[in-house]
């Protein structure tokens, strides 16, 4: 069983102090803040009459935000340490709270600045007073089309904590409440069954064991079907309110619009995959003919094909490979990570009873980079490390070249990060393969890296895709619907080599981005420009490394789109997926010239 939090070694846990140095600390800054954020109101009335009041009640506002930042990073940290703590769950409903009510005492801010005569507006954003602000007030601007009156913007404020609800309700449930049955093996013994160790049983070389693990672990969630297609439906119906109420088309258009990406990209990255699904259906065949069996099945997607010896790496080792890995980005890069990871304990490093599942890099801009994991001693376990700590680097980069304006990066980006820091790592640890068994080991492993980030993530995209049009052509998602749609898109990605379990068709019900609103796809798109700009810097000099080390420092302050061009790669076309999907047949390609 998991350790309780009370019993977890300080150096294994985030130095969350540094943050605040107790609760107390925190409760005195959220009493000075509930009071201090209803000051944004005297600029009410006022931002037309000048550039100077425009500016002053933009930092006001910087400031207030950056100190609700803090509260909330704290406020959602600890709770994610031990979701069952009723202390922790209220102080995150508090934060969540003070968000929204600075959101509503502020919301006349949009609509009164929309309201200023064009030409006079323009003479603001050409003055010195403004240059700082220029870009932020530009990004408003074009969302006139968009924007509500004030009161209608209030209320949309007041709503949005409301709902919340389904997304709140789904980790709960699935977080705290789910337990699952212990595993019991063929020598009789029990094995507990969790998030985090599910991901350790399905990757196991005993089939039997991921077959109970993956059925057992699905089944539960078979269990609560119709409230988990309440729950998604209840989601899905928000995005379509919120598009709707902002005079969108779709919530697709939507989702994208704030961020200046058309939804060709979106669109394209479906039919680019869909055209050259047949990669992937070979290699599914040649994993089957590898792992000897008669029938592949869901549960031997995930287990190496080859034999080697097996990899349990400790996290000190599993933090000193990483930083190996790193190096190419130069001694400021490597040294930061290398302090945040053995020194100044960015990371809460194991899985302990109700903590949160899953790994994630989190903080503000007044905060150290933190990264939740839960680690495992698997070699999947240091790739997620490595993942998070791309992100965490991303954000310190930010951070310190960016003011807080520009600091949190677009979505679109930050799984570029990431994935560019799996792509060194997996490259350093085959270029260091002790033997041929283990270089082909270890390029089957990054197959399967590819293959849950690029292809499984744009089926994720599909599905989301269509669930979305399904309730906006009114269609109830009712779990009979989910389920069949499911096990239609999975039958197309897999194709007709892998036996499609029917205990899949429930997968969708335990996937928490299916809430974050076209959120999956840029798992996919980051994979591509990544391997893009990982093939970049590897093969470029000096010039190819600080474009991708600009590209960090960028934060917002450009759209995502210009980003990513600056640094190297065109995601508005083609090439980046194309090109990634080629790469995974050329490690395909690689593996059976090893392997035979």
């Amino acid at each position: 069983m998991p350790k309780k939090r009370s019993e977890v070694d300080k150096n294994d846990k985030w130095n969350i102090e540094a943050l605040f140095e107790n609760d107390e600390k925190w409760q005195n800054e959220y009493n000075l803040l509930k009071n201090e954020i209803k000051n944004i109101i005297r600029f009410k009335g006022k931002l037309k009459e000048s550039e100077k009041n425009i500016l002053d009640m933009l930092e006001y506002s910087v400031e207030i935000a950056r100190r609700i930042d803090k509260l909330y990073t704290y406020a959602h940290m600890k709770h994610d340490e031990d979701i069952k703590n009723d202390i922790y769950k209220s102080q995150y409903d508090i934060a969540i709270n003070l968000y929204t009510d600075f959101s509503e005492i502020s919301s006349y801010i949009e609509p009164e600045l929309l309201s200023i005569d064009d030409e006079i507006m323009k003479k603001y954003l050409e003055s010195k007073v403004l240059e700082k602000y220029k870009f932020y007030l530009e990004k408003i601007i074009r969302t006139k089309n968009h924007t509500l009156s004030e009161n209608e913007e209030k209320l949309l404020s007041m709503v949005s904590n409301a709902l919340t609800a389904s997304y709140d309700a789904f980790k709960a449930l699935s977080d705290g409440d789910i337990k699952f049955e212990d595993i019991v093996n063929s020598k009789n013994e029990k094995l507990p069954l969790t998030h985090s160790n599910y991901q350790v049983y399905i990757i196991s070389r005993d089939r039997e064991i991921r077959e109970k693990a993956f059925r057992q672990y699905h089944e539960k969630f078979n269990e609560y079907p119709a409230t988990m297609a309440s729950l998604l439906y209840g989601k899905i119906k928000e995005h379509v309110f919120y598009s709707k109420a902002r005079n969108f088309m779709s919530t697709l258009e939507a989702s994208m619009f704030y961020k200046n990406i058309d939804t060709s990209v979106y669109l394209n990255l479906i039919e680019t995959v869909r055209k050259k699904i047949k990669v992937l259906h070979e290699y599914l065949k040649y994993r089957k003919e590898k792992m000897k069996v008669n029938e592949l099945h869901l549960y031997d997607l995930y287990v190496p094909f080859i034999d080697a010896e097996e990899f349990k790496i400790n996290y000190d080792k599993a933090a000193a490979m990483v930083l190996d890995s790193i190096t190419v980005l130069g001694d400021e890069y490597k040294n930061v990570l290398s302090d945040g990871l053995k020194k100044y304990r960015w990371v809460d490093r194991y899985e302990n009873e109700n903590k949160r599942s899953g790994a994630y890099s989190t903080g503000c801009y007044d905060s150290m980079p933190y990264i939740l994991m839960n680690y495992n001693e698997t070699l999947n376990s240091v790739r997620t490390l490595a993942h998070e700590a791309g992100h965490s680097m991303h954000t310190y980069y930010s951070n310190k070249y960016q003011q807080p304006i520009y600091s949190q990066y677009p979505i679109f980006v930050a799984e570029v990060a990431s994935t560019f820091n799996e792509e060194l790592l997996n490259t350093h640890l085959i270029t260091n393969a002790k033997n041929k068994k283990e270089k082909a080991y270890l390029i089957n492993s990054r197959l399967e890296e590819i293959r849950a980030t690029l292809f499984r993530q744009t089926m994720f995209a599909e599905f989301e895709l269509i669930i979305h049009q399904l309730v906006e052509n009114n269609t109830p998602l009712t779990f009979q619907l989910l389920k069949k749609e499911y096990k239609k898109l999975n039958e197309f990605y897999f194709g007709n080599e892998v036996i499609i379990d029917n205990e899949i068709e429930i997968e969708w019900a335990r996937i928490p981005h299916f809430y974050y609103n076209y959120y999956v796809y840029q798992y996919a798109t980051g994979i591509s420009a990544s391997i893009a700009l990982f093939k970049r810097v590897l093969n470029g000099g000096e010039s190819e490394k600080n474009d991708y080390l600009n590209f960090l420092k960028s934060g917002s302050s450009k759209f995502p789109i210009d980003i990513l061009k600056n640094a190297g790669v065109d995601m508005t076309t083609d090439k980046p997926v194309d090109d990634a999907i080629n790469y995974f047949e050329e490690l395909l390609n690689q593996l059976i010239n090893l392997e035979g």
